[in-house]
């Protein structure tokens, strides 16, 4: 791991302060970060459950800081690619958790899994695969 928990805490509020409305970094560590997503209105779908997009984010952030941990704080990694399955609904106005691994990283993409989980539930919510692009000089 290349960078600690905090230093990607600090860079994530001074970079990106707006991600803290798409959960909150609960830990990191080597190719993998947690975060935690409160879930309020501001989530909800019609129909009372968590929205795809609020889901979405979540995994997003979640391999972004997870690939940050691994390679250090760049920037301009970006998401090329993200795939989800939504598999079963969250419990409304429950906090979700997201779990971010790394799969293989190179020299100008990234390949990373999430699982996410909603408190209440002991199966996974939804299952995401984000690709991230690398910019050259790192």
């Amino acid at each position: 791991m290349i960078v600690t928990f905090e230093e990607l805490q600090a860079f994530l509020a001074e970079h990106f302060p707006q991600g803290a409305r798409y959960g909150t970094l609960q830990g990191l560590g080597d190719g993998w970060a947690e975060m935690k997503l409160e879930v309020d209105d501001e989530h909800l779908r019609p129909g009372g459950t968590v929205s795809g997009p609020a889901m979405m984010a979540l995994a997003d952030v979640a391999v972004y800081a997870a690939l940050l941990g691994k390679i250090g704080l760049v920037p301009l990694a970006v998401t090329s690619n993200l795939n989800i399955n939504f598999l079963r609904k969250p419990v409304a106005h429950s906090p979700i958790r997201a779990k971010a691994n790394m799969l293989r990283i190179g020299r100008t993409s990234a390949v990373g899994e999430v699982y996410i989980h909603s408190e209440g539930l002991e199966e996974p919510v939804a299952h995401a695969t984000s690709i991230y692009a690398i910019p050259a000089a790192r």
